[in-house]
């Protein structure tokens, strides 16, 4: 197997220059990772497939779903494309390279590591201040345009709001010079994760279920669904800042009413 990868990695080096694989690649790569895990939860709606893990009873419109997908795109090649090509001459100043061999796996999950706490850090602040006011209703309204989300809508904001929120995502890298495979494996994970944290549904094999401080589909679908004023749940992957802070005391106590009322339930049958 990691001799495949190496083979094919060679193949992209030998034909492609870091230029195209860092700018063009990562986009493309973006793109297809991002519409790929979040387009099959618009047909999950559609069909009313898997209905009892949904986690909110109010569907989309199809139309709807067009329109964020129409947004989308243009966000896409208008925004993200010309950040990433105008952000490669940091990279490569900051020492970012794609050739041979590969960094460790201690090199690449330390910087993986890294990354989602800069990331988390970073996105609390930047999401809560984005919750005042103003912000709110003429940035961070857009995004909450879907108060019942789904996978795509996760990167369906403001402009603005791309640029302000995207910086947590691309500090990381930015600062450390890794290698491309490395913000590669990065880069797919992120949106893996908040693909599956918009995506309004919460099954049994749900991160969050398994993975500690982790905040998933149902921490952040009580964040939608509120006023903007009282919602909490501000934190990106991992929940310890809202922990930390505060701010999710609101989704603890629907928790532990929830829990009750089950306990409840169990215990008159």
């Amino acid at each position: 197997m990691a001799s495949l990868i190496q083979s094919c990695w060679l193949y992209l080096i030998t034909h492609f220059s870091d230029f195209q694989l860092a700018c063009l690649g990562s986009f493309f790569l973006h793109e297809s990772i991002f519409f790929l895990s979040g387009i099959p939860f618009i047909y999950l709606e559609r069909a009313g497939w898997l209905k009892k893990y949904k986690i909110q009873v109010k569907n989309n419109t199809p139309a709807s779903q067009e329109k964020c997908i129409i947004r989308l795109l243009l966000y896409h090649f208008g925004v993200n494309l010309p950040v990433m090509l105008a952000s490669y001459p940091v990279f490569r100043h900051m020492g970012m390279q794609s050739s041979l061999p590969f960094p460790s796996w201690n090199v690449i999950l330390t910087q993986i590591t890294f990354y989602f706490i800069l990331e988390d850090f970073i996105f609390y602040w930047g999401h809560r201040i984005l919750h005042t006011k103003w912000l709110y209703k003429h940035v961070h309204s857009v995004h909450h345009e879907y108060a019942t989300p789904f996978g795509l809508t996760s990167e369906y904001a403001h402009p603005a709001e791309i640029l302000f929120l995207g910086f947590a995502t691309i500090i990381g890298p930015a600062i450390t010079g890794p290698h491309l495979l490395t913000l590669w494996l990065w880069m797919v994970l992120r949106v893996l994760e908040t693909v599956e944290a918009h995506c309004g549904y919460h099954f049994p094999w749900s991160l969050s279920n398994f993975l500690p401080l982790y905040g998933g589909a149902d921490f952040h679908d009580y964040h939608h669904r509120l006023l903007y004023t009282k919602s909490g749940n501000y934190s990106s992957t991992f929940t310890y800042m809202d922990w930390v802070f505060g701010t999710d005391k609101g989704y603890r106590k629907l928790q532990e009413l929830k829990n009750a009322g089950v306990e409840n339930g169990g215990k008159q049958m």
